[in-house]
């Protein structure tokens, strides 16, 4: 059993960079390409593992090649597979752009058996990402009760979000949520609040993080300056920061929240100088670096 589990919905990855893409008849040449696991609780949980703290994952698997190569990616990083069954798996496309990504995704969500029911003594933390959403609330009510730390990445609304969130320590939302409900970033922060969530954060992307501390206060986290010509794939970034986190709390959990995001703010500065999810996944030593190469921007 690992410290924490993640669950999630598990993608495999196909990442092409292309100067052009081809329409109707037309070909051409990729300029590289990368084939990794994805979606976003189960990246974040393979960034976990990296960092030195291999978790136990919750996620979807198929009984077909790309589901046995996904196991064997997993094997490779000593991720802890709690299989949900479905008959195909999951796709996504990616397709990076000037600091940019455009996704297409294919995907089966018929799941064929109920999720899994663990025994949840030995956890210090639990991260979802609102995939399989009867798994998430079983999980994140029975651990808010037990004492372990809940930790959401909100990236949309999914359709029991807003129960959801009344069993979450940590949310981390995207701005796309802040479309689906209406609000503005500060908007969703007092909504998290009231929530009870105890740190609440909006992510920006290259405008950085507003968010509130242990204390209520609200402030906001500036990204990390990376030169463009050194961002090769923003796509995963986000899935790292969360993994990121989740293993700074796990290693340190007396440090305020404000260590832990801007640990994971530089595993994210290294993530996107790389090409697909596992080439980007970060050691220590590598979140280190870029803590000393690059300075908050102004």
């Amino acid at each position: 059993m690992g410290d924490a589990l993640f669950i999630g919905h598990t993608y495999i990855d196909v990442t092409v960079l292309a100067d052009e893409w081809p329409t109707g008849d037309q070909k051409s040449v990729a300029r590289d390409y990368a084939v990794s696991f994805g979606g976003n609780a189960v990246t974040a949980a393979f960034a976990c593992a990296r960092l030195g703290l291999p978790p136990d994952l919750i996620c979807s698997l198929a009984p077909d090649w790309l589901g046995h190569m996904y196991t064997d990616m997993a094997a490779a990083h000593g991720v802890t597979l709690h299989a949900r069954q479905v008959r195909r798996s999951s796709l996504s496309f990616i397709m990076p752009n000037h600091g940019k990504r455009a996704i297409l995704r294919a995907r089966d969500v018929e799941y064929l058996n109920d999720f899994p029911r663990l025994d949840i003594g030995g956890y210090r933390a639990l991260h979802l990402d609102g995939h399989q959403p009867d798994a998430a609330l079983h999980y994140a009510r029975a651990c808010r009760q037990a004492g372990i730390l809940t930790s959401l990445d909100g990236g949309g609304v999914r359709e029991n979000t807003d129960e959801l969130l009344r069993f979450i320590d940590v949310a981390v939302c995207a701005e796309r949520m802040c479309e689906q409900l209406g609000l503005t970033p500060a908007g969703l922060l007092d909504l998290l609040k009231a929530r009870g969530c105890r740190i609440g954060a909006v992510t920006m992307g290259e405008r950085g993080m507003l968010w509130y501390d242990e204390t209520g206060r609200v402030d906001t986290l500036p990204s990390l300056d990376v030169p463009g010509s050194r961002i090769v794939d923003t796509s995963g970034a986000g899935d790292v920061f969360h993994g990121a986190y989740v293993w700074s709390y796990l290693t340190r959990p007396e440090q305020p929240w404000i260590e832990h995001f801007t640990f994971a703010r530089a595993a994210s500065a290294h993530k996107i100088q790389h090409l697909g999810n596992e080439a980007g996944l970060p050691q220590v030593e590598d979140v280190e670096r870029a803590m000393m190469a690059f300075t908050p921007k102004a």
